[in-house]
């Protein structure tokens, strides 16, 4: 008889930036400490238009200060590395995993592998990334290493990012949708990848990735999390002393 790992499963969320980043780090911490789960899976929108910078990613450009100065952005620091997303009516989504493969290389085909199959049912084809990364550009649209998945016209569907603690992994990344044209040209100076999915309802998106998830881990088994109020305590305590202010250096 198969044993079935328990994948906690987070109702989609619209929220601001730095209280999406602080369930997702919540979940990360949380599994550190409970022992009944394996795996964490959430989607999530975003309460107006969002930029999230990479860690590492230290001075900004003067556009984006000017465009949150401005109120026509907002801007979040992310807990993994990267470059800079645009969070613009797209779908993010949040993967936490207490033992993912050790190998980097490894570990982004597992953990990509259930979206890729998620689009091909959805009838897009999408592939691997295999650029090497361009450290001199803040977009992460731009470019396509082995952590995005792209078409065959090398338009970029999905970008993701990682963050490691204590050998668990958190990976979230943006499935890009109907992004607004004019920002993604005012923050980038570029026009935004071509998206030909023809599926713009993210309930559909979504029911898909989950079918595929089971697809890639047949030994998992869904169970719906809900959070109570002490798990919003933290969250909202991460939120603000985590996540909501961002240093320009």
């Amino acid at each position: 008889m198969t044993h079935l790992e328990k994948v906690l499963y987070l109702n989609p969320l619209e929220l601001s930036g730095p209280e999406q980043m602080a369930i997702d780090l919540f979940l990360l911490e949380k599994s550190f400490t409970d022992h009944d789960f394996n795996m964490a899976i959430r989607f999530y929108t975003w309460k107006g238009d969002w930029l999230s910078i990479g860690k590492n990613q230290k001075e900004l450009p003067k556009a984006w200060i000017e465009l949150l100065k401005n109120e026509q952005l907002k801007i979040v620091r992310r807990p993994s590395g990267g470059k800079a997303v645009l969070h613009s009516r797209g779908l993010t989504y949040a993967l936490i995993w207490k033992y993912p493969p050790r190998n980097k290389k490894e570990s982004y085909l597992k953990t990509t592998q259930w979206l890729k199959d998620g689009f091909k049912k959805a009838g897009v084809d999408l592939f691997f990334g295999n650029q090497s990364v361009n450290i001199s550009n803040s977009n992460c649209f731009s470019t396509a290493t082995l952590a995005d998945l792209i078409d065959k016209d090398k338009n970029k569907h999905i970008g993701s990012a990682q963050y490691w603690k204590n050998g668990h992994l958190l990976q979230h990344g943006e499935i890009l949708m109907e992004p607004s044209k004019k920002l993604w040209k005012k923050v980038f100076n570029a026009d935004p990848p071509k998206i030909k999915n023809g599926i713009k309802e993210k309930d559909k998106v979504i029911s898909f990735l989950k079918e595929s998830l089971f697809k890639t881990w047949p030994n998992l088994e869904l169970s719906n999390y809900k959070l109570n109020e002490k798990d919003k305590e933290i969250i909202k305590r991460l939120s603000m002393d985590e996540f909501s202010k961002v240093n320009y250096y």
